[in-house]
């Protein structure tokens, strides 16, 4: 049931969620946000072949801000500009140094974090699997608590509603006209709040999930460290491919804009001004069908090639499932560090990892040989119903982003709907997580007592 899920929110993101990204912002107005989206991306995946490498050289038996400068280039920038850019030929606010800082920061904690693991089994020999440890129970708990009662508050109490409570003077935005001139907004402040909240959060799924790896494989490392290794290389390789497209994509769209024959060019491109080009173009409708259509197949493939692998290749699609979800997670987190955005990604960055986490932990028992017991008419029907459930609810969660020119969400929802119901916004999306949530939990209670056999 829990590969299920994992494989249901792989799925999701891999040909629905980040396709649809990649098509609405190559068909925006504006490429800003895609270059800030290929870049996040490409430091995603080579941040995580990074680490991965350090996974593998510690652990192989084998001897092998927001103070107005968060985005660059500025509209004052002025740097080697060419095709109407501001640096080279970059668009304004193209390269994200928050998203850049947190990869970094990322990678460092867990070199830090394996570094550690490493020297403590030079001093000792034991290689055993422990299964869900102490540390790995308290971490995923204090995450858990933390992820839902973030949700339940943001739900009723949005990050505007607390900046009127800290600063009524200035809640929002810098406005000297009316007394407002200090940069320490309400706003700043319960930003900063929610994002230590949500960061202590991140840093417990992300410890848990990465300790109960850790363990998984460490009985089997002749048999999984390959394949994590083809999981980095990967990694590395897409991250080189959303870098060349973030760094060539104006260049490119200015080359496919001046494709003459047949009228190729204006079929593939809209361009607002014949006097700003590539500035003022972006791919039309039938151009990001195109790109859609191939990255959409491109991820569908691999999704089949980890069904066709399950038997002969099994330690693979374990191990490079949970990573991918992951890597996946983090890169929700990396892709929307505007302020605007980052709060909703942090919560879907959490919820990412803690199924990772449970994944891994469920998945003990797939290195080992077990038998396989009947379920049963009955026990049938509860996967069905299960399934389903886990469906609805995943539903209702994706549909809390929202994020602009991205899908549009299933289930209404709009923060801040005051501490009593119906006295504003739309909190349809996060009842409906609740409640299926309960009674997907429940009904998963009595598939696993199996005792309903027939």
């Amino acid at each position: 049931m829990i590969f299920g899920v994992g494989f249901f929110f792989i799925g999701a993101l891999f040909i629905g969620q980040i396709p649809s990204f990649i098509y609405y912002q190559l068909t925006a107005s504006s490429f800003t946000a895609i270059e800030q989206g290929l870049l996040g991306l490409a430091a995603t995946c080579i941040a995580g072949f990074i680490v991965i490498q350090v996974v593998v050289m510690l652990f192989d038996p084998k001897p092998v801000l927001w103070s107005g400068n968060q985005y660059f280039p500025q509209a004052s920038t002025n740097l080697w500009a060419v095709l109407g850019g501001k640096f080279l030929w970059f668009p304004v606010n193209a390269i994200d140094f928050v998203m850049i800082g947190s990869a970094i920061m990322a990678v460092g904690i867990s070199m830090v974090f394996f570094s550690a693991l490493a020297a403590r089994e030079q001093r000792n020999p034991d290689r055993s699997d422990p299964g869900t440890t102490p540390p790995i129970r308290l971490m995923l708990t204090i995450g858990s608590v933390m992820l839902i009662v973030f949700l339940i508050f943001y739900t009723f109490v949005s990050d505007t509603t607390v900046a009127k409570w800290i600063n009524p003077a200035c809640p929002i935005a810098i406005d000297p006209k009316h007394g407002c001139a200090s940069p320490i907004t309400g706003l700043f402040i319960a930003d900063t709040i929610f994002n230590v909240f949500l960061a202590i959060t991140v840093l417990c799924m992300l410890g848990a999930f990465a300790l109960r790896l850790h363990y998984l494989m460490r009985p089997v490392r002749k048999r999984t460290m390959s394949g994590l290794y083809i999981i980095g290389i990967n990694l590395a390789q897409f991250g080189v491919l959303f870098l060349i497209g973030w760094f060539v994509l104006y260049p490119l769209i200015d080359w496919i804009h001046s494709w003459t024959f047949i009228g190729l060019g204006k079929y593939l491109t809209l361009c607002g001004k014949l006097s700003a080009i590539p500035q003022s173009c972006v791919f039309s409708q039938q151009g990001g069908y195109i790109i859609d259509t191939i990255i959409t197949t491109g991820f569908f493939v691999l999704l089949f090639a980890a069904i066709w692998a399950w038997k002969t290749k099994r330690n693979l699609v374990v191990v490079g499932s949970v990573t991918i979800t992951a890597v996946l997670a983090i890169a929700t987190l990396l892709v929307h560090t505007t302020p605007s955005e980052e709060i909703i990604a942090a919560l879907l960055c959490a919820a990412g990892l803690a199924l990772a986490a449970i994944w891994t932990s469920v998945a003990r028992r797939e290195f080992a040989v077990v038998g396989e017991n009947n379920l049963g008419c009955l026990g049938m029907w509860l996967v069905l119903g299960t399934c389903l459930l886990i469906y609805i609810a995943a539903f209702a969660f994706f549909s809390l982003p929202v994020f602009p020119n991205e899908t549009e969400p299933n289930i209404p929802f709009t923060p801040g709907g005051g501490l009593v119901l119906g006295s504003g916004g739309n909190i349809s999306a996060t009842v409906v997580v609740i409640i299926i949530g309960v009674l997907a939990a429940v009904q998963f209670y009595f598939l696993t007592r199996n005792r309903y056999k027939m």
